[in-house]
């Protein structure tokens, strides 16, 4: 497992798909999941370039932070139990899952300044996904600005898994229509400048779609040591 050399290749994927939709690819965000690899291997990643690291359970999570700590940003991207968010509140620099009020207002509670977070949203409406469905979130986001220790910078979905490229296409699209809703609102709470979306098997397809940030596993760092 060469982590650079794979660093390399998705770059030039990630070129190739901005050129396709007329955009920069400064505006990419690679981030590094992690879960299944040890922390030498986080580090490799580290080392080839990759500096925004995913995790997405508490103890991977604790784990790669006090060994990697400063040499990352730190995003946590699985479901977060609201009684782990006090474990975590202080390390991590984003938190991808934000998807219910128990939630926001434990984060609000624990946290000394705000926190970003993605709004998680079920847009293609499988019951194995979690998120909020797409006819809640404006509501959802109205409620959030009582959460002085919330700021909304994005919202988050993944694509059903499958080989259709239209129907994970059109949940992208989707949610990047959702967020420049949001967005065109200008609350002070939740900007949303940002959409992450786009995982090993579909980057390509998020980014011609808007994802400012893709959560790249096994195509990056493998899947296991």
């Amino acid at each position: 497992m060469n982590v650079q050399a794979n660093f390399e290749g998705i770059r030039a994927n990630i070129n190739q798909a901005c050129k396709r939709a007329g955009r920069n690819p400064d505006e990419i965000t690679v981030i590094a999941v992690t879960k299944y690899v040890t922390i030498e291997r986080a580090k490799e990643a580290i080392e080839a370039g990759v500096t925004n690291l995913g995790e997405n359970r508490l103890e991977g999570f604790k784990e790669k932070y006090h060994a990697l700590d400063s040499l990352a940003t730190w995003h946590f991207i699985g479901s977060l139990q609201s009684r782990k968010v006090k474990e975590l509140i202080s390390e991590v620099d984003f938190i991808h899952s934000l998807d219910r009020l128990s939630l926001a207002k434990e984060i609000n509670k624990r946290a000394d300044e705000p926190v970003s977070c993605f709004v998680q949203i079920n847009v293609s409406g499988e019951e194995s996904k979690h998120g909020i469905h797409p006819d809640k979130v404006h509501t959802f986001i109205e409620e959030l600005s009582k959460y002085e220790n919330i700021k909304v910078v994005g919202l988050m979905t993944m694509a059903p898994f499958i080989n259709d490229e239209a129907v994970i296409r059109s949940t992208f699209k989707d949610l990047r229509l959702l967020r420049d809703e949001i967005r065109d609102k200008q609350f002070a709470h939740a900007p949303c400048p940002y959409l992450s979306m786009g995982m090993s098997n579909d980057y390509s397809i998020a980014i011609e779609e808007g994802a400012t940030h893709i959560r790249i596993g096994s195509k990056l760092v493998g899947s296991s040591n």
